[in-house]
């Protein structure tokens, strides 16, 4: 029988030791991000987590779910679609770019990949599942708790003014944030989102306020904005929906370590909570827009968005 003592140390070591290879994958993620236009080894990732090749292989495949080969592949096949969608460098350039050795062979992985070749995708570029970037070490201290806001962070406001377009998004169950939206719907609806060719903004996640949920459906969604005369193909399980002009009032952090982001979302939140626009000649509206979040990256901070209208006094008169 292990003595409680000696069993709290060996959780402890075992929480290092997880810690360690979370960190040895990250290393080899951001090797990836950085080098996958040229020829990447095992033992250039083995080098990168400062592991042998041999639990290099084995901590990458366990952690993402899928080989460092398979991983790069998605990396250069989602850039290349990206090149195919919003530019005119030949499908030859982008091959080699790409590290694809032929036209043939980049047209064969392609093809396999995404069930369309790139001659087929350039002319529709319909929604395909890219690939989107997002750091292990990111996801796995959002389940460490007790976070503490950081209060000696800035947070700036602004407020900005959005025209009517549209919504392109999917649809959770339950759901009223990120993880339990993942867990409904899986974690790869972004990648689909930033293929839509022609939308106006970055992919966004978004609280939908009532009037426009559909009974049965989740609070928390992700979609991406398009002009109101959008007329691309929508994806498959996905809605579009109008959005009214409205006005927001956009909290934004100040720039952060990445691996703070949960500290710096709770911050932003913290924010908010205590922020009162009525001061400022603004209301909030909740039912004129969702509200929005953006891709929390550590070199502009933390985005939010909130819509608010004029405020008018107890009289109904602007102030």
């Amino acid at each position: 029988m292990i003595a409680p003592d000696m069993l709290d140390f060996l959780q402890v070591v075992e929480m290092l030791s997880n810690w360690e290879k979370i960190n040895a994958v990250q290393r080899m993620q951001e090797y990836i991000m950085a080098h996958y236009r040229e020829e990447i080894t095992l033992q250039d990732l083995a080098k990168a987590a400062m592991y042998s090749p041999w639990h290099s292989l084995r901590a990458f495949s366990e952690l993402m779910g899928k080989t460092p080969v398979e991983y790069l592949r998605m990396v250069r096949l989602s850039a290349a679609a990206k090149k195919l969608r919003d530019t005119s460098t030949s499908i030859l350039d982008i091959a080699l770019e790409s590290a694809f050795g032929s036209h043939e062979g980049f047209t064969k992985a392609f093809s396999r990949e995404f069930a369309i070749t790139p001659q087929e995708y350039r002319k529709r570029a319909p929604p395909l599942r890219l690939f989107s970037y997002y750091p292990i070490r990111d996801y796995y201290k959002l389940f460490e708790g007790g976070k503490e806001v950081m209060s000696d962070m800035v947070v700036f406001t602004q407020v900005i003014e959005r025209p009517k377009r549209k919504l392109i998004l999917k649809r959770g169950i339950r759901a009223a944030e990120y993880f339990a939206y993942c867990e409904e719907v899986g974690c790869d609806v972004w990648g689909i989102l930033e293929s839509i060719k022609g939308a106006l903004q970055e992919s966004i996640g978004v609280w939908l306020p009532e009037n426009m949920r559909v009974p049965g459906t989740s609070e928390y969604c992700q979609g991406v904005e398009v002009p109101v005369d959008f007329s691309g193909e929508i994806p498959d399980g996905f809605d579009i929906i109008d959005l009214p002009a409205c006005k927001y009032m956009v909290f934004q952090s100040e720039p952060f370590e990445d691996e703070k982001f949960g500290e710096v979302i709770s911050t932003v939140w913290n924010a908010v909570k205590r922020y009162n626009p009525k001061h400022f000649g603004w209301d909030w509206a909740p039912n004129d827009g969702p509200r929005f979040q953006l891709a929390p990256i550590g070199a502009r901070g933390y985005i939010e968005g909130i819509p608010i209208r004029e405020y008018k006094g107890e009289g109904g008169q602007n102030i």
